[in-house]
């Protein structure tokens, strides 16, 4: 019979399971941490996890952890849009630049197969590709999930999103499942490796074309994802493409990769080199991918308090400025709590009048700029916002806060289009950003697209009750919370939305 770990044990176990898995779990998942290390750690849970935190500990006793602390349910074509960008953007692109060579794929993350060979039917069935014209090699830490794949037998339920027609040219009947063609699977190498750990084979530089890393960076530590991410990049060659989860972005992690929009999907191209101009994003669009909310307690607080607790971010910029010499003059700290509220109160004279004492060393930094954006776009002068915009987004793609700045300018030009493009990459980028999820369906209201605007509305509403109150000072054109759920509630009311 095994024993119950202390709290102690099931805290150094956690930690422990984020240094050698890199796999995080909040303070939620502790009673099913208890339950697994119950189960691993048998009689002496002290021996067992002094025996897993020596760093030449057998890996297997990490990969038996895997099993119980992952989840594995997957199933062919899943976000078929990706699917459908690999097969139609970046497979050629790859093919392209390999000049006759096969295309290297790598699948991270890759549980029971589905993926992996989801790719290689879909390399067949878009562009008829023959066998030798692409190599996937498929890896995961979970043995269980890559003895599954290697027996290439699926039930009904994996195959949902096959059609009978792609069902009966790939796989054959047996049983109460459905095996896969010999062809396919001869073109997916499984190989058990752990994706937190440093591995030199695995991530070669240059050595993959394509990378599939999907719900595997939600599981780590922001430590660990930036170390994986930054493993990633290097085996991409310049051009390739990585795919994401549609929860996961790249965002505060890298500056190597393009973002993509296509297929009504977001995914990743590795740089050629250092300042390459980011590509055109085109109008299309996603599914919502985040999570849902729990409503909050009925109250909010008075605004003249949020605005006091909001500054605080962007006013450390001036707090941190470095000592003056004695005797030499020291400059004013700017007063950014007034910057912003000048903001608030559409003051946008005295809050970019403000923007500009600020000192020397900090008036190029991007929050500050930001502001600057936002105060040049609320002003009217649009063409300044958005050369501020596309200069923070020259430098870093991935910042949610420009995309939607250019997208207040396009919308308010009249390039609805456009404007969705960036909204929708704010959103994707930061998937809590309730603004943009507002503007997104009140512009498909507008073009007509009613189904994906209550989609989006709905969400919207969610997210406006647990927004930061610092990026609605920012971002809210004045209106405090209550009149944009407000806002928000009259659109879908005018769908025929009871709210």
């Amino acid at each position: 019979m095994n024993i119950e770990p202390s709290a102690a044990q099931v805290a150094q176990f956690r930690d422990l399971i984020a240094g050698r898995l890199g796999l995080q779990f909040d303070e939620t998942k502790l009673g099913n941490l208890a339950r697994v290390l119950a189960r691993h750690g048998g009689r002496d849970h002290a021996a067992y996890l002094a025996a897993l935190a020596v760093e030449h500990a057998p890996f297997e006793a990490l990969h038996r952890l895997a099993v119980d602390l992952t989840v594995t349910e997957t199933y062919f074509y899943r976000n078929c849009e990706q699917i459908q960008a690999f097969a139609e953007v970046a497979m050629p692109a790859c093919q392209l630049a390999r000049e006759g060579l096969p295309v290297r794929v790598l699948s991270a993350g890759c549980a029971s197969g589905e993926e992996p060979y989801t790719l290689a039917i879909a390399a067949r069935e878009t562009i008829g590709l023959g066998a030798g014209s692409v190599q996937i090699r498929a890896v995961d830490a979970n043995p269980a999930m890559l003895a599954k794949a290697g027996a290439a037998r699926y039930s009904v339920w994996s195959l949902r999103e096959v059609n009978p027609a792609m069902r009966a040219r790939w796989f054959a009947r047996d049983g109460d499942l459905y095996a896969l063609s010999d062809a396919v699977r001869r073109s997916v190498q499984f190989e058990q490796r752990n994706l937190a750990r440093e591995d030199a084979e695995l991530w070669t530089p240059g050595s993959y074309d394509i990378v599939f890393c999907r719900n595997v960076l939600m599981y780590f530590s922001p430590e660990q994802a930036q170390a994986a991410v930054a493993r990633i990049a290097d085996s991409i060659a310049p051009g390739g493409y990585l795919f994401l989860g549609h929860a996961e972005t790249l965002r505060g992690l890298s500056n190597d990769f393009h973002l993509c929009h296509t297929h009504a999907t977001f995914y990743y191209r590795r740089k050629s080199q250092a300042g390459e101009p980011a590509p055109d994003m085109k109008f299309s669009q996603p599914a919502w991918g985040g999570a849902p909310f729990q409503p909050l307690p009925q109250g909010d607080p008075a605004w003249v308090n949020v605005i006091a607790r909001a500054a605080q971010r962007i006013d450390t910029l001036a707090v941190a400025m470095p000592q003056a010499d004695p005797g030499q003059y020291a400059p004013a700290q700017p007063d950014l709590h007034h910057a912003l509220s000048c903001l608030h109160k559409e003051q946008f004279e005295q809050s970019l009048d403000l923007i500009e004492k600020l000192p020397q060393q900090h008036a190029d930094d991007p929050d500050v700029l930001l502001l600057k954006a936002v105060s040049l776009s609320q002003s009217g002068a649009l063409a300044a916002a958005q050369a501020i915009c596309r200069t923070l987004l020259a430098r870093d793609e991935l910042n949610a806060g420009a995309h939607y700045v250019l997208a207040l300018c396009h919308e308010e030009e009249g390039d609805n289009p456009a404007a969705l493009a960036h909204y929708r990459s704010a959103a994707y980028l930061d998937p809590g950003f309730a603004l943009a999820r507002l503007h997104i369906g009140v512009l498909e209201r507008r073009m007509a697209e009613l189904d994906a605007a209550r989609r989006d509305l709905a969400q919207a509403l969610l997210l406006l009750q647990h927004e930061d109150p610092s990026r609605l000072l920012l971002f809210g054109g004045g209106f405090p919370r209550s009149a944009l759920i407000d806002l928000c509630r009259a659109e879908l009311t005018a769908l025929g939305v009871s709210r």
